[in-house]
């Protein structure tokens, strides 16, 4: 008798108990672990709620080869997106050192203006984000001093804060450095600057509302002249970098190849090494103060490019938040989100080959007929998920996973699907106070989720557009058909 003939249909109990154990551990790792949770007590997590769904497998007439073959091509799926983060590892590392970075910070804080507080508070963490690909750093370092300009010119700190996440998230969205804008399109099957290019159709408007309705919040405050925190920090940039426009070129190098539709991995890699050529170019005293005493320049050079590559860059400026904000980047840096990636997948691979993504799916999309309703579905499904899970990282893949196969029968073009997942799985993230996101968020800017959620325009506005567009039937590409 063969394989095939043994094996039972699981029920919807076999398909949620998974899923059970998997909420349960993944809610135990942030209530001991809080926003480090990502840093190895999730992947653990994942493993044995895989686990629990191998013995449901098994109990069903599955079998270990079947199982481990299909973990196996699971994974393999993100075998591209590995090979752009660690390239984005490098890249952030020798943006860094080549001063590509710190010029984009200093100019930003350049345009800061009292009046138009809020709007500039914005659209620098935007530009931070966007230059780094992380709205954690970012939020965490230049937020936090803008944080301080705010109590110091009596602002309001929740709006600030919401001006602070809308910013770092719009930029991280749209970076293609970012860990989420890289796993979305990775877990949907499309391609990386394929989905940033997709997705402005929904950030744009939604980042151009937020602004307004900043601008229009910040003219009806009374404000008071007191920018010193910003000062320090672009004085001490001076001190350290060779502050120049031409820094930029790695940037405008990297968004050319974009353009140019050149693949991610290699567009990626060459932006990391004109990012050493400028450092090498442009920060000689920076590699030098870096290599330390009794170096010669051409061991330095090699020395810290080579790092930057690997291991990225650490400075010291004496200026803890400066410090935390120019000292991260290196293929090493990735190595979790890696893990994560691996971990997910394991257990999103494990759940579909055995059938219990389908069973799941069935009961979700019971009456679903229409796009409309499908891409709503999955809008609910990436917040439920954000919800009980407290990851963002899960918020991208288990939709993803689950509804992967639903879009393709509806010969729905995969970048519908991977610009769903971001709208509405990395957005709200930070606007749950139990999810790390906004633990995080709550951690570094001590303004509670429940305050600043109001004012995170951008992450409120895009998932509502995202729902929209599906009804209007607008921007809802389709796959093309071969022609025989």
């Amino acid at each position: 008798m063969s394989e095939t003939t043994k094996i039972k249909t699981p029920n919807l109990r076999d398909a949620l108990i998974p899923l059970i154990a998997m909420v349960v551990m993944l809610t135990t790792a942030v209530m001991y672990f809080g926003d480090g949770s990502s840093s190895g007590p999730n992947q653990i997590a994942l493993l044995l709620a895989a686990g629990v769904a191998i013995i449901i497998g098994l109990k069903n007439g599955h079998r270990w080869a079947g199982i481990e073959k299909a973990i196996i091509k699971g994974i393999s799926i993100s075998l591209g997106a590995v090979l752009i983060l660690l390239a984005v590892g490098s890249l952030i590392g020798t943006w860094l050192l080549s001063g590509t970075v710190p010029t984009l910070i200093y100019y930003g804080l350049e345009i800061l203006n009292p009046q138009w507080f809020y709007v500039a508070t914005c659209a620098i963490c935007g530009l931070v984000a966007m230059s780094i690909g992380s709205s954690w750093t970012t939020a965490a370092t230049i937020g936090v001093a803008l944080l301080a300009v705010s109590n110091g010119l009596g602002l309001d700190s929740a709006i600030t804060a919401g001006a602070i996440i809308s910013g770092a998230y719009f930029g991280d969205k749209i970076s293609p450095l970012s860990e989420t804008t890289n796993l979305a399109p990775a877990v949907a099957g499309t391609e990386l600057f394929k989905h940033i290019r997709y997705m402005l159709w929904t950030t744009l408007p939604s980042i151009a509302t937020a602004l307004v309705l900043f601008m229009i919040l910040g003219f009806s405050a009374e404000v008071k002249q007191s920018t010193d925190g910003t000062l320090q920090l672009n004085q001490l940039m001076q001190q350290h970098f060779n502050i120049s426009v031409f820094n930029l070129i790695p940037l405008v190098v990297l968004l050319v190849l974009a353009i140019k539709k050149m693949p991610a991995f290699l567009a990626v890699s060459i932006g990391a090494i004109t990012g050493a050529v400028w450092a090498i170019l442009f920060q000689q005293d920076f590699i030098m103060s870096l290599a330390g005493e009794g170096v010669d320049a051409v061991t330095a050079n090699i020395k810290v490019v080579w790092t930057a590559f690997f291991d990225g860059v650490s400075v010291s400026t004496g200026n803890e938040n400066l410090d935390s904000l120019l000292s991260r980047g290196g293929m090493s840096g990735m190595l979790n989100t890696v893990w994560l990636i691996i971990c997910a997948l394991t257990f999103g691979a494990v759940l579909e080959h055995l059938g219990l993504l389908r069973k799941l799916m069935d009961s979700i999309l019971k009456g679903v007929n229409s796009v409309g309703g499908l891409i709503s579905s999955t809008v609910g499904t990436c917040i439920a998920t954000n919800i009980v899970t407290a990851d963002q990282y899960m918020a991208i893949v288990m939709p993803g996973r689950m509804y992967k196969e639903e879009y393709e029968s509806r010969d729905l073009d995969p970048v519908v699907l991977s610009r769903t997942l971001e709208d509405s799985g990395t957005l709200t993230s930070p606007l749950i106070p139990w999810n790390t996101c906004g633990a995080y968020m709550y951690g570094v800017l001590a303004v509670n989720p429940l305050d600043y959620i109001f004012y995170c325009f951008f992450n409120l506005i895009n998932p509502v557009l995202a729902v929209a567009y599906a009804y209007m039937g607008f921007k809802i590409k389709r796959l093309v058909k071969a022609t025989s």
